[in-house]
Formats: C-alpha cells, sequence, structure tokens
C-alpha cells in the first residue's frame, strides 16, 4: 500500500493525531506535508503589473504545489476541481475555517461599506476569494466590490503589514498572527472547506483518517493549549519570533457531518451565477464526483 500523504493546512488536529498515535492506531502508513508554498515570502505585485492567479482550485487540477493524496481547501475549490475530476470530494465532513478581512489599526476603512471600489488582497480561486465575495455581497453591489489577487495567504499578510495593499482577506492561523501585530478585523467572512483526496487513494485510509481526526478534535477541544506550538511548524520563519502562539485560538475546526448533494449543487449554482469558472452548461452529478 502507498504512502498516505497528508498535506497539512495550517491546522491543528493533524499534528495531534500524530503526537497521540491516531494515525498509527489506524494502520496508516503516512507523512505530514507542509505546504510551504503557502509560505513562500513573495511581493504582491504593484498596481498595474499582472496580479498572482494561482490559487487552490489551479494547484488541485495541476496535480502538484502542495497538494498531495490528502488536503483540504475552501468548499468552494474542492468542489469544482472535483467536478472537474482532478480528484475525489470526501463528502462525510468539512472544515470551518475563522476567516476576516483586515486593515492596519490606524485605517479609515471601519465598516464593509467603506470598501466599496477599495482592493482587497485575496487569492485566485481560493478560499480568501470565494469568501469575501459572499460576505461583501450584504453590503456592496458587486460592482463596487474590487479584488486584487496576491498569491498566498502569507503574501496577503505581508502586504498588509507593510501598507501594500489597504485591505486584504486572511484565514486561520493568519488571522491570530495579524491580531498579535495590531490589524483590525472589517468584515467577519468564515468560511466551509472540503477534504479531497486523489483517485489512486483508497478509501479505506481515508475512512481511518477521519477516525484519528475525530480522536485529534476532541483532544483539541479538552485541551488546546498543549497543542497550540504547533502553530510555529506552519509560520513563517520571519513572523516565528514576532508573536506568541499561545494566544492563538484553536483556528480550524473540522465538523464530522456530511458535505451533502444540496450543498453541492448550492455551491454550484452560486459560483456559476458570478462566473467564477468557465464551466460546462450541465451541473455534474454529486454521486459521481463524492466519495462517503
Amino acid at each position: 500500500m502507498a504512502r498516505f500523504v497528508i498535506s497539512t493546512h495550517g491546522r491543528l488536529q493533524d499534528w495531534i493525531a500524530d503526537e497521540k498515535g491516531y494515525f498509527a492506531d489506524e494502520g496508516l502508513d503516512y507523512e505530514l506535508d507542509v505546504r510551504v508554498l503557502e509560505n513562500a515570502e513573495q511581493s504582491i505585485e504593484a498596481p498595474g503589473r499582472s496580479e498572482i492567479r494561482i490559487g487552490a482550485y489551479e494547484l488541485y487540477r495541476s496535480g502538484g504545489g502542495g497538494k498531495k493524496d490528502m488536503s483540504c481547501a475552501c468548499h468552494w475549490a474542492v468542489n469544482q476541481a472535483a467536478a472537474d475530476a482532478a480528484g475525489k470530494m470526501w463528502g462525510g465532513a468539512y472544515a470551518v475555517l475563522p476567516s476576516g478581512i483586515y486593515v492596519q489599526a490606524d485605517s479609515e476603512i471601519r465598516h464593509p461599506s467603506d470598501l466599496a471600489g477599495v482592493e482587497i488582497a485575496v487569492g485566485y480561486h481560493s478560499g480568501s476569494h470565494f469568501s469575501t465575495i459572499q460576505a461583501l455581497e450584504p453590503f456592496l453591489a458587486p460592482d463596487d466590490i474590487r479584488l486584487r489577487f496576491g498569491g498566498m495567504p502569507y503574501d496577503r499578510v505581508d502586504a498588509l503589514l507593510d501598507g501594500s495593499v489597504a485591505a486584504a482577506a486572511i484565514w486561520s492561523a493568519p488571522t491570530y498572527l495579524v491580531e498579535q501585530l495590531g490589524c483590525r478585523k472589517v468584515l467577519d467572512t468564515t468560511f466551509m472547506a472540503g477534504f479531497m483526496f486523489g483517485p489512486s487513494i483508497d478509501a479505506v485510509d481515508v475512512r481511518g483518517y477521519f477516525r484519528a481526526l475525530r480522536r485529534a478534535q476532541a483532544e483539541l477541544d479538552l485541551e488546546p493549549e498543549a497543542y497550540k506550538h504547533y502553530y510555529r511548524a506552519e509560520i513563517p520563519d520571519r513572523y516565528r519570533e514576532r508573536v506568541d502562539v499561545r494566544c492563538f485560538g484553536t483556528g480550524e475546526r473540522i465538523v464530522f457531518l456530511p458535505y451533502t448533494a444540496d450543498a453541492y449543487e448550492r455551491s454550484q449554482r452560486w459560483m456559476r451565477e458570478r462566473g467564477l469558472f468557465e464551466t460546462a452548461s450541465d451541473l455534474p452529478e454529486y454521486a459521481s464526483v463524492v466519495e462517503t
């Protein structure tokens, strides 16, 4: 049986399952693969230059870039990638990621309505992209929502902190980081993430993986302070000594409920209504892209 490679997602549960032996208990021959692409130090392009139009969806379609045997991304990207047969979306669980649109402390932006016409740094075809649109729609007309596709999560952290952008969409552990460094959240954009596994991966291993994660989630709920040090494993070197991870929250939460056919179809319609992907006219069948 091939080794089961787990793409970490900045969450604590995988690290807990590794430490406590939950993966081993399930008989998994596994390794944790830290998503180094999210930690790359690269500047967001200056206004007038090309944007970075590579995100979670493109990484799934390319078959690489940190997306391994078992991975996680916003449910919109995973939903669409599964519909395009880039992998199998696991229908037995999903995750919820803390997320928000942040500005610097002295920014004049105080309310979501103040973001009209303001460029917000997001990741292309990723959770920050879709969740920003969804969260801003109650406040702004579509033409007033301005997005700037600014690379990976810590690229946006860099740009927000150095003033290269007026606002940025930040999710999971980096939200605690920017708050600790003085930034303000203007709008909560917490969103759902989905799980994807490669077409060659045995569903037996995937079921074992989620049984281990269920135990890890309970352990995190019981004693989060014992495991927050693992955040340091996925924070870029340039920030490790600037923040105290003991002050962070618990981050991504895994929900052991189905990602249903209704959720799949509603998300597909939402993306199609906004023209977020080039898609076929027919909606792919839920059963053809989801394993439970």
